[in-house]
């Protein structure tokens, strides 16, 4: 408990220092000692068994509570019109780039791409919505005001309000309206067919993700599944066929808890999709 206080103690004083929320200062402070703060626990959770590294296992990954998941999702959704917001039907199309869904929304969504098809950079929309009281409004009025008084077309209004309520602290990358989430992808040298059977193929799954349960929902082959993970949270995944024999799986993890355990999970799946590499590449005869 002692260890616990005095790593808010520090954080809080690096707040100060820097500017920084409680979240990015937090991460700089993990990041430098990889240690969170309590005994015995690293980045990815309790103190490693003997002989077992600490990200070999998955993090305890819980659902958010109910009645306190956040008010909308960190990223604009890539079709139709997301609720609270209004705007053109035949609003552009978003870029691939543009449409992934976790991260700091001003990393991902360029002041040129936001100026292009809303007619004002990050910092004109900020001073905007400064003037209209915005920090004291809910997503869906950012955005539904956006759209109905300011013409924003419906994607591009919610990139806007994602980037403000990150900027003024009101939400941290990842923050969705159903929990958090991470995106993960890696690409191998094995066709995309043992690629996606690796993941619905319990015995296969076995080689290089023992002891967890992924109950696949729907799947079309070799190209895309959705899954439960361990009964509580959500994967979808896509599977992309690449030159040179290669393939490619990317996908979000959906329904985390708080940001510490988006963190972790984002650890572990690194962690096993390193596994599954070596699988697939130095271990490819199936026994």
């Amino acid at each position: 408990m002692t260890s616990h206080k005095t790593f808010k103690q520090r954080v809080r004083a690096r707040m100060d220092k820097t500017g920084e929320s409680y979240t990015a200062a937090r991460a700089h402070l993990i990041g430098r000692t990889g240690t969170a703060p309590g005994s015995g626990r690293g980045p990815s959770g309790p103190a490693a068994e003997p002989g077992r590294a600490a990200a070999d296992r998955s993090p305890t990954v819980q659902p958010p509570p109910a009645g306190r998941h956040p008010v909308s999702a960190d990223a604009p959704p890539a079709t139709g019109a997301p609720e609270g917001s209004a705007g053109p039907a035949d609003a552009p199309v978003p870029s691939a780039a543009d449409r992934r869904t976790t991260g700091a929304m001003r990393g991902r969504v360029t002041d040129d791409s936001v100026r292009e098809h809303t007619g004002r950079d990050y910092a004109g929309w900020f001073a905007l919505l400064d003037g209209w009281n915005g920090t004291a409004r809910t997503h869906a009025e950012l955005a539904a005001w956006l759209g109905r008084e300011q013409g924003v077309p419906a994607w591009w209004a919610q990139t806007v309000t994602v980037a403000y309520e990150q900027e003024r602290g009101m939400r941290v990358p990842g923050q969705k309206k159903d929990g958090f989430a991470v995106s993960v992808s890696k690409t191998v040298h094995a066709p995309v067919e043992r690629l996606f059977a690796a993941f619905v193929e319990e015995g296969e799954r076995g080689r290089w993700l023992p002891d967890h349960d992924l109950a696949v929902r729907t799947s079309t082959g070799p190209r895309r599944l959705t899954a439960d993970f361990d009964r509580t949270t959500r994967i979808s995944a896509n599977f992309t066929a690449k030159d040179g024999g290669r393939s490619t799986v990317a996908f979000e993890h959906t329904k985390l808890a708080d940001a510490e355990t988006a963190a972790e999970t984002k650890a572990f799946w690194r962690h096993r999709l390193g596994q599954l590499k070596i699988v697939l590449e130095e271990h490819g005869d199936r026994s």
